[in-house]
């Protein structure tokens, strides 16, 4: 179920980042040329899971976006929820961290960390289970993974 949820929820980031979707319904048509068969219901749950906003691009139109200033607080529970739901590891070297999800899920993690907003990180490269994530000053590299482990715990 994780698996399946991560997968339709980087695909709806990588949907809206590409299309001006106007609706749930033209998101829903998108989903399911990408072999994702959901409902609306599971959209608009996956929409406010995600912070993603409607706003107006022209007169009585509206596109969907990702929100290009989230609060602190609704970033960090953002990524609270998506690592308990999303990361299965995470690992050190030097000041790397490599952060492991579940098939599909990386993407999603990458955002959530990046719109975290954390001063120790430089930068994250996420692919479809793997995450990359460069930290400076390399001192902190190590409290930084134990403070992505507790998002894991919650």
């Amino acid at each position: 179920m994780k698996l399946m949820k991560a997968r339709r929820q980087c695909e709806i980031l990588e949907i809206i980042g590409r299309e001006k979707i106007e609706n749930q319904r033209e998101l829903a048509a998108m989903l399911k040329n990408s072999g994702l068969n959901v409902t609306q219901a599971t959209i608009s749950r996956d929409i406010k899971e995600l912070g993603i906003i409607k706003t107006s691009c022209g007169k009585h139109l509206f596109r969907y976006i990702l929100p290009a200033d989230q609060s602190v607080s609704s970033a960090e529970n953002r990524l609270g929820r998506i690592f308990r739901e999303s990361v299965i590891g995470v690992e050190l070297s030097e000041n790397l961290i490599v952060i492991r999800t579940y098939p599909g899920g990386a993407q999603a993690v990458a955002l959530a960390i990046d719109q975290a907003g954390w001063e120790e990180i430089i930068g994250t490269v996420g692919g479809d289970d793997t995450i990359l994530v460069v930290i400076k000053p390399k001192k902190l590299a190590l409290s930084m993974q134990k403070r992505f482990e507790n998002l894991i715990r919650g």
